[in-house]
């Protein structure tokens, strides 16, 4: 078990990135959530399975068809147990 926490700035907000994570992460069994910051950036939490962790890393990468995704920060964590996914509401100023 295996936890990352991604951060995603580019053109990523109003292109269907949270929902498309959360259908991939759902397809790929990881747990997990996302959420659009206040600056304009992505940030999502994948817990799960180390090689199913890695493909949602990489997707985060890509995104959706309609994202540009400028770059991607990639932290390692410690994992929480937590159990499915879900799309979380955007996180208005300060920080998590």
């Amino acid at each position: 078990m295996v936890r990352k926490r991604v951060v995603v700035s580019g053109l990523v907000q109003g292109v269907f990135y949270r929902d498309t994570c959360r259908q991939v992460a759902d397809e790929y069994g990881v747990a997990g959530w996302v959420r659009n910051l206040a600056g304009g950036d992505v940030e999502a939490v994948f817990e799960g399975e180390t090689d199913a962790v890695e493909t949602l890393v990489r997707w985060a990468r890509q995104g959706p068809p309609s994202a540009d995704v400028r770059g991607v920060d990639v932290r390692e964590e410690e994992p929480e147990g937590l159990t499915g996914f879900e799309v979380r509401h955007t996180l208005r100023g300060g920080s998590s």
